[in-house]
């Protein structure tokens, strides 16, 4: 069973709401059971660096075939990564 929720109050700003909450728990507001989830298509994913280690000769092909692509070999090697993910988990 699940308790009353408090009733948020009204702001006048956004620096009003962000000082509520910074000092409010918000499980006291909201009941997450009502959530619906959400989806949201067109951010950027997050991306991270990364260190690797590639033979001259490969890392020279792959440069070749990426300016015949006229793309950045980096993101060419990102592309066949996510494809071979992807194809991957498809079978």
């Amino acid at each position: 069973m699940s308790r009353p929720r408090k009733t948020v109050p009204e702001f006048k700003s956004e620096a009003e709401e962000r000082a509520f909450w910074e000092t409010h728990d918000s499980s006291e507001y909201l009941d997450l059971s009502q959530a619906v989830p959400t989806s949201l298509p067109n951010l950027k994913p997050s991306t991270k660096t990364i260190s690797l280690r590639l033979p001259v000769s490969l890392l020279e092909r792959i440069k070749i075939e990426a300016n015949k692509r006229d793309m950045p070999y980096q993101s060419l090697i990102k592309a066949w990564l996510a494809k071979d993910v992807e194809e991957k988990n498809k079978g």
